[in-house]
């Protein structure tokens, strides 16, 4: 019998731990992205995401709509396993909704292969960057009109350029992810005097070239 070499017993550092967590994140089906392809389910995704469990009536008040209306979302997004139901919440005449923890990608390299897929996955991506970059928008605004000021030191709105290759990005990638990873863990479920929801965006991207 062949020998085999012994397992590696040197410990993965950060960015080979995100890595290898971010290889196990649930990819979106085009079936699911399909579901999700709707600027409102996008907005009730998001505040659970964000928020925590929410009943239908509650993201009706916050959404401005009827609690009828985000009943049937919520339908249409748990028939897809995007929610499910809150167990240990809510009564016969009122469900809560969650949205399951862990890592959602909507790079589907499947449903990109389709018109429809790709149309969908424009659609979630359209509307997901919308509502964060106007929750941004208005912090900044509320700062500037004086509000949240014992958070100032505690946020960052930043943006820089560096000269990298494909690996290098991806190194620093999930140099990012990682600290990102650590805070969520920590601090999912925090509660406390002060505590609040808190979201954290980072964004690497390759600019187009001058003369493209």
């Amino acid at each position: 019998m062949e020998e085999q070499p012994p397992e590696s017993t040197e410990p993965m550092d950060a960015a080979a731990r995100t890595e290898k967590r971010h290889n196990e994140d649930r990819v979106l089906d085009s079936g699911a992205l399909r579901a999700l392809a709707h600027p409102l389910r996008v907005r009730i995704y998001d505040i659970l995401s964000q928020y925590g469990p929410q009943t239908a009536s509650s993201l009706a008040e916050r959404l401005g709509e009827s609690s009828g209306s985000t009943s049937y979302h919520l339908r249409a997004l748990a028939k897809h396993d995007l929610i499910r139901e809150a167990e240990d919440r809510g009564t016969g005449r009122e469900r809560w909704w969650e949205r399951p923890i862990g890592g959602v990608s909507f790079a589907s390299p499947a449903a990109m292969a389709t018109p429809a897929g790709r149309a969908a996955t424009q659609v979630v991506m359209n509307e997901f960057l919308r509502n964060r970059n106007d929750q941004l928008l208005d912090f900044v605004n509320r700062g500037i009109g004086g509000e949240d000021e014992m958070w100032q030191e505690g946020t960052l709105v930043s943006t820089a350029t560096a000269r990298l290759n494909p690996e290098q990005a991806k190194t620093l990638a999930l140099k990012i992810m990682a600290l990102i990873d650590e805070a969520v863990d920590n601090h999912r479920n925090q509660t406390g005097e002060n505590v609040r929801p808190v979201t954290i965006r980072a964004d690497l991207f390759p600019l187009p070239g001058l003369g493209d």
